[in-house]
């Protein structure tokens, strides 16, 4: 599902990733632990395509057996699109849009009809119990809710992998609970491959594998 050889980072002179080799399984939920600055977060700005590894090392990246090494910079937005979804810490909604209209965006990007988006996005919404939170506004949601919005917008094109940054950084115990809870449900019900950055031992300890990363390695 997802392969990455020698994975090197610069920034500056600073190497933050350090030949990084990493396989995980289609269907994994894999947590990636590990102290601040130990380049948690700058794999998955990679493994999203956000980011890129050094040019100027032989390295290898592919997800779903698609290898990314050559493709341009559209081909790797539209790939991110339709095979990567999204988690963040701070939920990032748009504040002016309702919750389903959040859940379309990525559905719009892929340039799925209003009808079609909306459908999906309802389906998702009401799979994660929001149903009667459909056309409020993130002000008008709870931090739980939110971000069970945020995983919606995540799952709308049915993406390969799910990558979540720090996802239950902003709840309280009881949300982020629930949060991890839903990460499984989700598996299981949809398949997704999940790979988690987190401080929290709890989710770490709940995943099908637990990697430590320490001075940009995972050890």
């Amino acid at each position: 599902m997802i392969i990455t050889k020698n994975i090197h980072k610069y920034y500056g002179d600073v190497e933050v990733l350090k030949g990084l080799d990493l396989h995980i399984k289609k269907g994994e939920i894999v947590a990636i632990v590990g102290p601040s600055g130990a380049g948690k977060t700058t794999l998955l700005q990679i493994l999203g395509t956000l980011d890129k590894p050094m040019k100027e090392e032989n390295f290898e990246i592919s997800i779903n057996d698609i290898s990314l090494k050559n493709l341009s910079d559209k081909q790797l937005s539209e790939f991110r699109n339709n095979h990567i979804g999204f988690i963040f810490q701070f939920h990032q909604l748009l504040p002016e849009f309702t919750a389903l209209e959040n859940v379309c965006i990525p559905a719009f990007i892929g340039k799925k009809s209003k009808k079609e988006a909306e459908k999906k996005a309802k389906e998702l919404l009401a799979f994660l119990g929001l149903s009667h939170r459909i056309h409020h506004k993130p002000s008008e949601l709870s931090g739980g809710e939110q971000q069970r919005v945020a995983v919606a917008r995540a799952l709308i094109n049915n993406p390969a992998v799910i990558l979540a940054d720090e996802p239950s950084g902003n709840l309280d115990s009881e949300s982020a609970k629930n949060l991890h809870e839903l990460f499984f449900q989700l598996r299981d019900q949809f398949g997704q491959t999940f790979i988690l950055v987190t401080h929290n031992e709890i989710l770490a300890n709940m995943a099908d594998r637990k990697l430590t990363m320490k001075d940009g390695k995972i050890i």
